[in-house]
């Protein structure tokens, strides 16, 4: 994973250290530990902190809020999520900017920060996480295959990446997942500090 750009104005959070181990293979096994463990680190200390999370989701289609709630005593901390798919959805149920949408697509940093930032405040939740991009196969709206955006808003304030990830379909989606569970825990571990 490389990153591309920041959401601005992202906050500096490191993403949780992976071992080289732990890139996404064909067989994508290796990822899919890497999901369980994330989702597991990350429910443990929203629990521990008695905060909660919501998720909007594009690329991703329902994979974050699946690793999460696959996750024992879930319930306790996961609020919810939106599948906001179809663009005009982003706006409809995560209130981002028409214009914004308009101006730069789907897959933008800034439409990443909003559809986090919407997400936590409609579902009430401590924090809120957001994924957006191309998943393939081929390139959307000018952008190649494996441009994602992740974000996240907290109480830490926002937090994001762009990534350009390489691989299939699938290994993008996976890949971020991972990304944005990262991203969560980190914000969870420097909240905590």
């Amino acid at each position: 994973m490389t990153p591309a750009e920041s959401v601005p104005p992202a906050q500096s959070v490191p993403p949780v250290p992976l071992t080289p181990e732990s890139s996404l293979s064909a067989d994508s096994s290796r990822g899919q530990g890497d999901i369980a463990h994330l989702a597991t680190e990350a429910i443990r200390l929203l629990t521990a902190m008695g905060r909660t999370v919501a998720v909007a989701e594009s690329l991703t289609g329902g994979l974050v809020a699946a690793a999460l709630t696959s996750v024992p005593g879930a319930s306790v901390v996961v609020r919810g999520g939106v599948i906001a798919y179809a663009t005009e959805l982003k706006t409809a149920l995560l209130g981002v900017p028409a214009d914004l949408l308009a101006r730069h697509g789907a897959v933008h940093p800034e439409v990443a920060a909003a559809m986090a930032a919407g997400v936590r405040e409609r579902l009430g939740a401590t924090y809120g996480m957001a994924t957006t991009g191309v998943a393939g196969p081929g390139p959307a709206e000018g952008k190649p295959q494996g441009t994602v955006f992740v974000a996240l808003e907290g109480p830490v304030g926002p937090a994001g990446t762009g990534l350009q990830l390489a691989g299939d379909r699938r290994q993008v989606r996976e890949g971020s997942v991972l990304s944005v569970l990262s991203l969560l825990v980190s914000a969870l571990r420097e909240d905590d500090s």
